[in-house]
């Protein structure tokens, strides 16, 4: 594998997005509840997930401790203002009966994306007001960019929102050729589609790739902190052992069926 990382401020003050981009576990969270206390929160979302650094692998209940350990210490911390809470959106490496894969976890409206032949899927599904009203069929993706309500999340790593998150989850299998982008709002709210396929086909780098989207976001308003990290699998199944042309499915099954063929399922849902 190779990968590369870019963050920046935008319009305005302080940076609250934090990535983790290291073997085995790649994401980023974006935090809120005011400068410092956001910051915070997503630094220690991070730095939950930092423990598994280096591992050649990670087991699906070692991504469930370390969102547990960061949800309890953010829920811990005492504010006078808004409550600190982050999102967190990322992919680590796992194996489930000897296939490499995947773990694609999301809270909030962070995203994860993958290029596969030339095509760019978004995996993750947002946690978000304006998803709700899409999904009831009240808004078009398109008109959500400028929707009022387009900041406000149902779901997050503390942030005041009542009970435990529930995290997404999904199983990929490795494959060769493989990009993925994982962001935070600042940047899928500012990049079209098309411009993030266009960037993601044509800088063959990783770290150009992610410095270029960023920028891009910036140039386009930076109304937000934009992250962006872009991982590329140089080795893994071959393309033509799975099906590309498999639709994105949302529906639950066992870890095991999971791995059936290139399309994302459904984990289980964590405690």
């Amino acid at each position: 594998m190779s990968w590369g990382a870019h963050s920046e401020t935008g319009n305005r003050r302080e940076n609250q997005d934090v990535f983790l981009a290291d073997h085995p576990v790649f994401l980023v969270a974006d935090g809120m509840g005011g400068h410092d206390d956001g910051r915070s929160a997503a630094l220690t979302v991070a730095r939950s997930f930092s423990t598994l650094v280096g591992a050649e692998r990670v087991t699906i209940e070692q991504v469930r401790t370390a969102i547990k350990g960061a949800r309890d210490l953010i829920d811990s911390r005492e504010t006078a203002g808004r409550a600190p809470g982050s999102t967190l959106a990322g992919i680590a490496l796992t194996e489930s009966d000897g296939v490499l894969c995947w773990l694609v976890v999301n809270i909030g409206d962070s995203r994860v994306y993958r290029l596969a032949a030339n095509s760019l899927e978004q995996v993750s599904i947002d946690h978000s007001r304006v998803q709700e009203l899409i999904d009831a069929g009240q808004l078009t993706p398109q008109s959500a960019r400028a929707h009022g309500q387009r900041n406000v999340i149902t779901r997050a790593l503390g942030g005041g929102i009542a009970g435990s998150p529930e995290p997404d989850q999904w199983l990929l299998p490795v494959r060769e050729s493989d990009r993925f982008l994982i962001c935070s709002d600042g940047l899928s709210g500012e990049v079209t589609d098309q411009l993030m396929t266009a960037t993601l086909m044509v800088c063959a780098d990783a770290q150009q790739a992610a410095e270029t989207l960023v920028r891009a976001a910036v140039a386009a308003g930076g109304r937000d902190n934009a992250t962006a990290i872009v991982v590329d699998v140089i080795a893994g199944v071959s393309a033509s052992d799975v099906d590309l042309d498999v639709t994105l499915e949302h529906v639950p099954l066992d870890i095991a069926a999971a791995l059936t063929n290139g399309a994302p399922r459904d984990v289980e849902g964590m405690d």
